[in-house]
C-alpha cells in the first residue's frame, strides 16, 4: 500500500508508532489522529471516549487502522480503570467504524485492534481463529470491541481484526517491563511457569498488519501471534539465555494475586493461540522462535 493515505489512531503506542514509522519509510501519508488541538495537516481530533472523531480529516484515506486503547496492563483493574479500558475502546471503535461508513469514497480497509484475550484461558489446548469466545473481563471486552467495528464492514468495507498477542519489544508492552529485570538479574517464572504465552515480535506484529493492509482478500479475524507458543517458563529460560544472565526468582501465584488484583487471573492464565489464517495467507514470520524474537529486540 505504498504512497497510500492512511489513518492510524493510537499512532503514539508501541505497536501504532512503529507501523507509522514503517508507513512512511515506504512512502504512505500517515494521518495521526490525536486527542490534542492538531498541529499540522497530518493530524485528526478524536475523542475515543466520547465517541467523536472530526471525519472531513479521514477524506482520502485509503485504509483507516485503529490501535488506540488504555493499556491493559498499565495498572492495577479497580472499576474505575475497568470502565476506562472498555470506553476507550469500545466507544472509540464505534465511532471511527461509523466514520468509516460516512466517507465518500469509502477506505478500501478498516484495520481494528483486539486482543487474543478474546479467547480466555485456553490451558494446554491450542485454538485458532475458529476458537469461540472465553469467559472474563477480557474474552467480554473483546467480543464488545470487536462487534464495534460492525458499521464499518456493514457498509461494504473491507474490515480485519487483529487479535495481538504478547509483543516482543523493549519500548512496551509485557516485555518492556521483563527486560529491566532480566538484566538486572531479577528474572524468573510467574506461577507455576506452565501457562503458555503466545508472544509475538514487534518487527512481525507490523509486518502481518502491512500483509493484511495490501491483501484485498482478507478481512475478519487474525490471530496475530507467532507459530510456536511457549510457556512462561520456556520464556524465562529463553531470557536467561539470550541476556546471559540468571532466572533463579520464580513469583508464587499468591502473591501476583495480591499484588495485581483481578489481572493476575491473565498473567497466570494460559492462551495457546495459533496463527492459523495468518499462515494459509501465505505471510511468512521473520521471527518464528522465542529466542530469536527476544534478540530483535534487543
Amino acid at each position: 500500500m505504498a504512497r497510500s493515505r492512511i489513518a492510524v489512531a493510537g499512532a503514539s503506542g508501541l505497536i501504532g508508532g512503529a507501523l507509522v514509522r514503517s508507513l512512511v519509510t515506504d512512502g504512505c501519508e500517515v494521518v495521526r489522529l490525536v486527542r490534542r488541538e492538531p498541529r499540522g495537516a497530518d493530524e485528526v481530533r478524536w475523542d475515543p471516549e466520547g465517541g467523536r472523531v472530526d471525519t472531513a480529516g479521514l477524506a482520502g484515506c485509503d485504509a483507516v487502522v485503529n490501535l488506540a486503547g488504555a493499556g491493559v496492563g498499565d495498572r492495577r483493574w479497580s472499576e474505575a480503570y475497568k470502565v476506562r479500558i472498555r470506553s476507550s475502546r469500545v466507544h472509540g471503535t464505534t465511532a471511527l467504524a461509523e466514520a468509516v461508513a460516512t466517507l465518500e469514497p469509502r477506505p478500501r480497509v478498516f484495520v481494528n485492534g483486539s486482543a487474543i484475550g478474546f479467547y480466555g484461558d485456553t490451558g494446554a489446548r491450542a485454538v485458532d481463529e475458529s476458537a469461540p469466545a472465553g469467559e472474563g473481563f477480557l474474552s467480554a471486552l473483546c467480543e464488545e470491541w470487536e462487534a464495534a467495528a460492525a458499521p464499518a464492514r456493514e457498509a461494504g468495507v473491507r474490515t480485519v481484526l487483529v487479535r495481538t498477542g504478547l509483543v516482543v519489544a523493549r519500548g512496551g508492552g509485557a516485555w518492556g517491563r521483563l527486560f529491566p529485570l532480566f538484566r538486572a538479574g531479577l528474572g524468573g517464572r510467574l506461577g507455576d511457569g506452565s501457562q503458555y504465552w503466545s508472544f509475538v515480535a514487534l518487527h512481525d506484529e507490523v509486518a502481518a498488519i502491512r500483509h493484511l493492509l495490501d491483501r484485498d482478500d482478507l478481512s475478519g479475524p487474525f490471530n496475530l501471534t507467532a507459530p510456536q507458543p511457549v510457556t512462561n517458563r520456556e520464556v524465562t529460560a529463553a531470557m536467561g539465555r539470550v541476556l546471559h544472565r540468571p532466572t533463579p526468582f520464580a513469583v508464587p501465584a499468591p502473591v501476583l494475586r495480591a499484588v495485581l488484583g483481578e489481572m493476575a487471573g491473565d498473567v497466570l492464565g494460559s492462551a495457546r493461540v495459533l496463527p492459523a489464517r495468518l499462515l494459509e495467507s501465505g505471510f511468512r514470520f521473520a521471527f518464528p522462535e522465542i529466542d530469536g524474537a527476544i534478540r530483535a529486540a534487543l
